[in-house]
């Protein structure tokens, strides 16, 4: 699918990113609605229903829809394959209702999404939010208690299914051992060898809790001089989506801040704070991944965030240690990380302390806990469970044809 670049600017760049994108990441950027953008939206939506019933070839497809830039697909699909079975999985935070009710087309996103036979969210939260907001909005019959939305006659399933990575990560194969990655690492950025090596790998957006970041290591700092000299951070953030006024004006206050920062603490041969401010290979991240003594992953909202669950799987030695914000739904399936409230900086330098001082026998069980649990639940298994509710419907319903005989 190729999209002019009127369509792209609102369908990509202005309803999905400047609209929805911050309208379900409680980050408390103001999401922008133009009635241009939506109409793009819908336009864009109506081209891939068309491009999708088209290449499909059977009355009775299944078709799973991706992430936000979708919303209205579910229905448009329904219209061209009554019979078709419908799949979306959101892949961002589902808000409140109070929130989502700032956009002004809640209601059409809604009716449109309903007509999925499965709605798939990372977290039962945000399934329960969702329940919350169509109860909020739209006449129908909701069953919180097997989750279940029925609207005119059309029973649509919420159903959580966390997302993760697949096991192992294929890059692992052309990385180094953790030991002589840490070496490489060294050398690469002038770092003494005995210097602590904390890192952060983000896309460059407002929801990342950057920032918050740079801040609770100055306050480390503050309160823990002992680290000066003896503690770097490593930041990559991948440039995206910079053409929006949002992202530039966060690109430039990290800069300040990365720049403040280190003029503050730095010397002649240190600097506290080293920022990768462009787009890494996956074996270039892993890398980074097993040479660090921690991560820290303080987004202010994700639905999942995988880069946790990578961390994980990138130490097969068994060490470092993850600090991961409460707000971030991985969160709710590593609780052996380190928690944080990301807006709390005070809270964020404490846990850098603990995973600096912590003894090698307790991050290797951390560690080991959280490993069990990437390898079990991994995205074999998401994508899995998605397809075996899907064929239990599709079972169902042609059972439910057939008595209609």
């Amino acid at each position: 699918m190729w999209l002019s670049a009127e369509e792209e600017e609102g369908f990509y760049y202005g309803f999905s990113n400047e609209g929805v994108w911050p309208l379900c990441h409680l980050a408390y950027v103001r999401p922008a609605f133009r009635e241009s953008d939506w109409q793009q939206y819908q336009a864009v939506n109506r081209k891939f229903a068309d491009v999708v019933a088209n290449e499909s070839n059977s009355k009775d497809p299944l078709i799973l829809v991706q992430d936000y830039h979708f919303a209205l697909l579910p229905r448009l699909l329904r219209e061209r394959k009554p019979a078709a079975t419908i799949a979306l999985f959101w892949h961002i935070p589902w808000p409140n209702a109070e929130t989502f009710g700032v956009c002004p087309w809640k209601k059409d996103l809604l009716l449109h999404m309903l007509q999925a036979d499965i709605l798939g969210f990372h977290t039962l939260y945000h399934c329960q939010n969702f329940l919350a907001t169509v109860d909020r909005f739209v006449e129908c019959q909701i069953d919180h208690e097997r989750l279940t939305i029925t609207h005119q006659g059309h029973l649509c399933h919420v159903i959580p299914y966390p997302i993760s990575i697949e096991w192992p990560p294929r890059w692992l194969a052309q990385v180094a051992p953790a030991v002589q990655a840490r070496t490489a690492i060294c050398q690469r950025y002038s770092i003494q060898p005995d210097v602590k090596l904390g890192l952060g790998v983000e896309r460059w957006d407002f929801t990342k809790g950057i920032i918050e970041r740079f801040h609770a290591l100055e306050t480390l700092f503050e309160k823990h001089p002992r680290w000066l000299g003896r503690l770097t951070f490593l930041q990559v953030a991948a440039p995206s989506r910079s053409k929006l006024p949002a992202y530039q004006a966060l690109q430039q206050q990290t800069l300040e801040e990365l720049e403040r920062i280190n003029a503050r603490f730095g010397k002649a041969d240190w600097q506290p704070i080293v920022l990768l401010g462009r787009h890494l290979e996956p074996e270039q991240v892993f890398e980074l991944y097993r040479a660090a003594d921690f991560s820290l992953v303080n987004s202010l909202h994700d639905g999942m965030n995988l880069v946790a669950k990578e961390f994980v799987a990138a130490r097969d030695d068994e060490d470092g240690v993850l600090i991961l914000s409460t707000f971030a739904g991985a969160s709710r399936e590593l609780p052996e990380a380190l928690l944080v409230n990301p807006y709390d900086v005070g809270e964020t330098a404490a846990a850098i302390a603990t995973a600096l001082d912590m003894p090698r026998g307790e991050r290797r069980k951390r560690m080991q806990l959280m490993r069990r649990t990437v390898a079990e639940y991994n995205v074999y298994r998401w994508a899995g469970r998605m397809l075996m509710d899907v064929s239990r419907i599709r079972q169902r319903q042609s059972l439910d044809s057939w008595s209609a005989r």
